[in-house]
């Protein structure tokens, strides 16, 4: 038996899905029948890869350019989506971006740019999407924040500080919304085989990984997939779920 179901009649948006996890969970959820949305920020080229790759496999899919960090961006965004697709039932925060340095470093720009995008994005998304979900009494939102936002990691005050604000802001969505019929989790990877862990030194962090290796985009698409396409997921609200090979225990 599958532990997943059709998403046939369903409309999904996963944002930053040009590339990397984003990029996998859209084909993933693509291939359960959903029709797709994928959000993007810059690459135009990047982003049509997706699409292609999607109607070649015969799924539904369309590309939507726009800044979660910037509420007027998004509230357009949503108001096509729905002029559009007339819905919206599954939501992937997934946009996220990385300015490293160390605290005593560290500019209030590479703050609040990490903050806007991986935080606030994930709020203003959440905020408009719901409101479509709660007319509907149902829907599924998946928060993607990170290991680090649980164990912290030095030289990303900014990324950590908005990993843990997504887990509590989860958390609350959670409880707000479980009357409405609506799941909210959160998934927490490690160090997953992306173009953002290509500059980090492998060996290093390969020890600190009880497994011994860096995760895939397709084992994060995978449980996204089970927690918005499985008769299990549907009683699994406000979690943070971590996928690391071990690295916080």
């Amino acid at each position: 038996m599958s532990n997943t179901e059709s998403l046939t009649g369903k409309v999904a948006l996963i944002t930053g899905a040009s590339r990397g996890i984003g990029k996998e969970i859209a084909l993933e959820l693509s291939n359960l029948g959903a029709e797709v949305i994928i959000n993007y920020s810059s690459s135009d080229e990047k982003a049509e890869e997706v699409v292609n790759l999607i109607k070649e496999s015969g799924g539904k899919v369309h590309k939507l350019k726009f800044d979660v960090s910037k509420e007027e961006s998004v509230s357009r965004a949503f108001e096509e989506i729905i002029k559009i697709n007339g819905a919206i039932d599954i939501l992937v925060n997934n946009a996220g971006i990385t300015r490293d340095g160390l605290l005593m470093r560290m500019k209030s720009e590479q703050w609040d740019d990490v903050l806007n995008t991986n935080l606030k994005g994930v709020f203003l998304c959440t905020k408009y999407a719901s409101k479509f979900m709660i007319k509907k009494r149902s829907g599924k939102i998946i928060n993607i924040s990170s290991i680090v936002g649980i164990i912290g990691n030095p030289g990303q005050a900014n990324y950590s500080a908005a990993k843990a604000g997504v887990i509590g802001f989860t958390k609350t969505c959670a409880k707000e919304f479980a009357s409405r019929g609506i799941n909210v989790n959160a998934i927490a990877p490690g160090f997953i085989e992306t173009e953002m862990t290509e500059k980090l030194n492998n060996e290093e962090i390969i020890k600190a990984i009880p497994l011994g290796k860096l995760g895939s985009c397709s084992q994060i698409a995978n449980l996204v997939s089970f927690l918005v396409s499985s008769n299990a997921g549907n009683y699994i609200t406000g979690q943070t779920i971590s996928i690391d090979g071990g690295m916080s225990i």
